[in-house]
């Protein structure tokens, strides 16, 4: 395998959102271009699609190959793609297909919906990169799979078989121990729960895949901007307006929020996987104003269209 991954992984990476077809239950392709079209016109340094915020579990194999063939050809920035799936067998494919359309690795979360412990995790890793010939990301969601426990996340990047980690806790210590792991083995480290983020970025991790961004660029990058500056004053301020949004986001069930903003900005995003009724009415009225908020503060303002 090429333990070698982006190498120039860093700032803030968009996690993508797939919007639905309105008739059916496959993703909408060309509203899904659309988005990437967003993306490619922001700061970002690269997307990743087909990860939690991309909500990979509501679409069947093909479906998912499909879209990733679409957004391959059609963004302009580096794509790292989720290839999540509940056997080994699957996820292999996926990561071919990402491969063979010049993905910059793969990001390989836990088998989901059952629960394995760490000997099993360890097993599928080191099969996976036994089989797989490109950069590998190990992927901790502990919220939505089975952990991936430090010591075996540590492990298993001491190999020098995997690129990276992605890492969703949202907790300090685990992201500690991972740049303390570093030192001795070359990674990636990047942070993957938007709460984090600048914390991590502090404390050196490389970048961000940031759900927040898909919706709200102009924080993310702002923020990412800010850090690298030492903006201290600005960087309060962003931060502030980032936990302000994250509070938001948690009332609703992940990402209809964050999609439900992108249609706010004139996005089409079709129907949510389970109806939503009038919960959104809060929403929609602090939504506008939070967006003005975003882009005073950050000095940046991108368009949909």
């Amino acid at each position: 395998m090429i333990p070698m991954g982006v190498s120039n992984f860093g700032g803030v990476w968009v996690a993508a959102v797939a919007p639905r077809r309105d008739n059916g239950h496959e993703i909408d392709l060309a509203a899904s271009l659309d988005v990437i079209d967003f993306i490619d016109g922001t700061p970002a340094s690269g997307i990743s699609v087909l990860g939690s915020t991309g909500e990979f579990i509501h679409h069947d194999f093909e479906d998912r190959q499909r879209y990733l063939q679409f957004v391959l050809k059609r963004a302009r920035k580096p794509v790292l793609p989720g290839v999540a799936h509940s056997n080994i067998d699957g996820a292999l494919r996926l990561a071919e297909t990402a491969m063979d359309g010049g993905a910059a690795g793969a990001l390989l979360m836990p088998p989901y919906y059952f629960r394995y412990g760490a000997e099993e995790l360890r097993r599928f890793y080191l099969t996976f990169a036994d089989e797989f010939d490109g950069p590998i990301y190990l992927y901790n969601i502990p919220f939505f799979s089975s952990p991936l426990p430090i010591e075996l996340a540590t492990e298993l990047l001491a190999t020098g078989r995997f690129a990276g980690i992605k890492d969703s806790s949202g907790q300090s210590a685990y992201c500690r121990q991972l740049l303390a792991a570093r030192q001795s083995q070359p990674c990636t480290i990047i942070i993957g729960n938007d709460c984090m983020f600048t914390e991590g970025r502090r404390a050196g991790a490389d970048g961000v895949i940031s759900g927040v961004a898909g919706a709200w660029p102009e924080l993310m990058c702002g923020l990412e901007h800010a850090i690298g500056a030492g903006e201290d004053e600005r960087v309060a301020a962003l931060q502030a307006l980032l936990e302000e949004c994250i509070s938001w986001l948690d009332r609703y069930p992940v990402p209809t929020a964050l999609k439900r903003a992108l249609h706010l900005r004139g996005l089409r995003m079709g129907p949510d996987a389970v109806p939503m009724g009038d919960r959104f009415a809060p929403f929609d009225a602090w939504c506008p104003g939070f967006l003005e908020r975003v882009q005073e503060t950050s000095r940046l303002r991108f368009q949909t269209v």
